[in-house]
């Protein structure tokens, strides 16, 4: 089988952690006797550098010809530190959502027995967690009007969604939960947002129409904040709109005791997806091997089963990971001790298990 992969690196860890997923793909290709084409593009502030676009027209081709994206992290200093920038990494991020349609964003919060110790949190709390957060990806605030006005002295930015948008990523909240426990949050601000009043109106309704045999609740977003670290098993499928999902997936990734761990796909109606890790460009340990290159390894799983229909790879590599992480390999975000692998070395080991 020809696997078409378009490798974005981008910014900051992103070359870094990315060049370990590929060792992975390259060798599990070669086991299971797959042709791994790769094709690459710029994206985020080497973009802009080159382009002086974040999100470059050479870029977005490369993404339409391939069967599945492989995203590293933007973001850069002198982009983020600079208040007035008209062009910024993070727009091609935006700007690459809306052009592919990935509209729904899937990100697994599943806690290593092994890393229990690494958590905040106190072990008998998160104990067993696994937590699939749908959120919406290309509406909401960070599509809607903005601006300022008034000679600079106000801004403003809205929340908009159609009735259609919330319609497929609640399906997609649905199906995935009648895959898992049948249980489904949806969060929301319905106590003071007229644009979260429809979000639980729709979702209601379709839970009602197709989905009544399954369990759905709802919840405001700041208590699902607090629930989530006081009980965070109680969770299943959290449905959320483009700016909870976004904050509450990072608060739940506290609970693995390191972002470092946390993959994510980003699909559109067609299932060719952007797998991503959840962490940000990290600039401050760029170039210093010390990032954790398992979000994207693990991201590399999710293309395998969402994109691919390769479940049998997917498997093969998610058990790699856990026998890596319960044999004691550690990077330096989930060591205890002074010694840890490098990201240069996590494919070396994992390949090791693999074979």
């Amino acid at each position: 089988m020809i696997l078409k992969i378009a490798v974005l690196s981008g910014d900051g860890i992103g070359p870094e952690v990315t060049k370990q997923s590929i060792k992975v793909l390259k060798s599990l290709g070669k086991k299971f006797n797959h042709k791994i084409e790769l094709e690459s593009g710029l994206v985020g502030a080497v973009a802009i550098d080159k382009y002086n676009d974040p999100y470059p027209d050479e870029t977005h081709q490369v993404c339409l010809n391939s069967d599945a994206i492989l995203f590293g992290a933007i973001g850069d200093p002198k982009y983020d530190n600079d208040p007035k920038a008209k062009v910024r990494p993070e727009q091609g991020l935006l700007k690459m959502r809306k052009k592919l349609g990935l509209y729904a964003n899937l990100r697994p919060t599943k806690v290593f027995e092994s890393l229990l110790e690494m958590s905040p949190i106190k072990e008998e709390r998160i104990s067993g967690t696994d937590i699939l957060f749908v959120r919406e990806l290309t509406g909401g605030i960070y599509f809607g009007e903005r601006g300022r006005k008034d000679n600079d002295n106000f801004a403003f930015d809205t929340c908009e969604y159609n009735r259609d948008e919330i319609i497929r990523i609640a399906k997609i909240g649905f199906e995935y939960a009648q895959k898992r426990s049948s249980k489904l949050c949806c969060v929301d601000k319905a106590n003071v947002l007229e644009v979260s009043r429809f979000w639980r109106e729709t979702v209601s309704d379709l839970h009602n129409k197709n989905f009544s045999s399954q369990e759905l609740s709802h919840m405001l977003a700041d208590n699902a904040a607090m629930q989530l670290v006081i009980d965070p098993n109680q969770f299943d499928v959290i449905l959320a709109s483009n700016l909870f999902g976004d904050i509450l997936s990072d608060i739940a990734a506290t609970l693995t005791g390191s972002i470092g761990m946390l993959p994510s796909a980003s699909l559109n109606e067609k299932n060719v997806g952007m797998y991503e890790p959840c962490h940000g460009s990290a600039p401050d340990i760029a170039g210093k091997y010390l990032a954790n290159p398992l979000a994207m390894i693990l991201s590399l799983s999710m293309a395998f089963r969402y994109s691919l229909n390769l479940d049998s790879l997917a498997d093969e590599l998610d058990k790699a990971v856990r026998c890596l992480i319960s044999n004691g390999a550690r990077t330096k975000d989930i060591a205890n001790e002074s010694t840890f692998l490098k990201t240069s070395e996590v494919a070396k080991e994992l390949i090791e298990i693999l074979k």
